[in-house]
């Protein structure tokens, strides 16, 4: 068998409430730290958008949030030395594009079991506990993320952040066309 090169394409979500915090699952594969956001794979002809709301349905049960910023670039992770998952197998890790989304229900509206159920807990966290609860493998990533969203994240626990707002903020980080590439080598996609 060959060793694994290419990445697995995939969209990764914090989703902060209306106090600042970010929602973490505790994985029912008995890794530790159990503890991540979601996250999930690209399926055949979907965008990243699309998949976003999808893993969010899928994982948390909810549709009940809205899209404040997009990252401006993929980021990815490499899977450790020896890592057993199935995954690792094909792909030498990770590539996300990550969405900051603000939880727009309540609690109750979230619901984690299932037949494909990924998480068997949840629960809110601050930042830097949610960088804390990941696997080493992924804090880089998490780190760099959660940098990157916090004045977003610190405007809608004040109740200022709007869209908009934020979708302007994300055009002058982005470069000087402004604009964020969807394809993960860097090109944008075809219409």
């Amino acid at each position: 068998m060959h060793a694994p090169t290419k990445y697995r394409l995939g969209v990764g979500i914090v989703l902060v409430n209306r106090q600042g915090l970010i929602f973490a699952g505790q994985r029912r594969d008995g890794r530790l730290p159990p503890w991540q956001m979601p996250q999930g794979g690209l399926q055949p002809g979907e965008t990243p958008a699309e998949a976003a709301g999808r893993e969010l349905e899928e994982e948390l049960g909810t549709s009940h949030a809205e899209v404040i910023e997009v990252f401006p670039e993929w980021l990815r992770y490499d899977y450790p030395e020896g890592f057993k998952a199935r995954r690792a197998q094909c792909f030498r890790g990770q590539q996300h594009l990550w969405f900051l989304m603000r939880f727009t229900g309540r609690d109750c509206d979230i619901g984690v079991a299932g037949s494909h159920a990924e998480f068997e807990a949840w629960q809110w966290m601050r930042p830097p506990e949610v960088v804390d609860a990941v696997v080493a493998f992924k804090r880089k990533v998490y780190r760099e993320v959660i940098a990157y969203f916090a004045p977003s994240v610190v405007a809608v626990a004040a109740g200022t952040g709007q869209n908009g707002g934020a979708m302007r903020r994300l055009a002058g980080r982005a470069g000087r066309s402004g604009a964020v590439s969807l394809d993960p080598r860097g090109k944008q996609p075809n219409p």
